[in-house]
């Protein structure tokens, strides 16, 4: 059974410490010297002997990476109110925001580009995502369309990658990786999905010689093979902008860069 965020803001602040300073792999004693804090004092606050000021949970979840979601929860379950907005990505305070990855878009057709939210449904796109979409299953296709089960589902993108077990060994790695990373329960039912896709033989270690993974998929009579890239915004102070994610696609070699460019 997974938590729901109504089961965290009941959770005391303490604990919710600790478990971020466990999932970072870091003792109390580590943690203490980079918030330069006595030890005793970080298991005050982790016990519930000390309640932790505004700043010194704030302190701390910098010094754990905790993502701006959960660091308003933190605030939330210490009796603070929370000081990160979330702010919808289509008002009016988004519009430089919207309109810069849409110029990014844009300036990167020919190929693919798509932003996603934390849960990697697609926000924007350009027009290269047609590469993709062609010959999904409309379900696949409905609002808000996931980037992560439209490449592995079967009825999606999965099928015409040639390299299958490849890619969707490197999703899943990195999916599982963001599990670990946020703790966060949708993304966990997301990897239990994909992960149960058909397609699932063991991918054969990459050799020596490969530096990235690349998507090989048929597009027509032809076979196409993309690098990718992930990007986000810097220093954000919403959480919304925070969570998105900026996925470009590169032609891997000249034959593919020549047939996305006569598109």
């Amino acid at each position: 059974m997974t938590a729901t965020a109504e089961d965290t803001f009941q959770r005391p602040v303490g604990e919710l410490l600790r478990g971020w300073r466990e999932r970072r792999r870091l003792s109390q004693l580590e943690l203490a010297n980079q918030v330069e804090v006595s030890t005793r004092h970080v298991s005050f606050v982790e016990t519930g002997r000390s309640k932790p000021s505004r700043d010194m949970v704030l302190r701390l979840a910098d010094h754990l990476d905790v993502p701006l979601r959960d660091r308003n929860q933190l605030l939330l379950a210490g009796g603070y109110a929370p000081i990160y907005s979330e702010a919808s990505l289509h008002s009016p305070a988004m519009l430089a925001i919207r309109e810069a990855l849409r110029r990014l878009l844009r300036a990167h057709e020919p190929y693919p580009a798509l932003v996603v939210d934390r849960w990697w449904n697609i926000v924007e796109a350009n027009a290269g995502i047609q590469l993709f979409t062609d010959g999904a299953a409309a379900e696949l296709l409905k609002a808000p369309i996931n980037a992560l089960r439209l490449t592995l589902h079967p009825d999606g993108l999965a099928t015409r990658i040639t390299n299958l077990p490849e890619v969707r060994s490197s999703v899943l790695a990195s999916l599982q990786r963001q599990v670990a990373g946020t703790a966060d329960p949708e993304l966990q039912d997301l990897y239990d999905e994909l992960r149960g896709y058909s397609g699932g033989e063991r991918a054969e270690f990459p050799g020596p010689a490969e530096v990235v993974v690349p998507m090989k998929f048929r597009h027509g009579d032809r076979e196409l093979s993309l690098l990718t890239t992930i990007a986000t915004f810097g220093t954000p102070l919403d959480v919304t902008v925070s969570e998105l994610i900026i996925e470009s696609f590169f032609p891997a070699d000249d034959a593919t860069a020549d047939y996305l460019r006569g598109l």
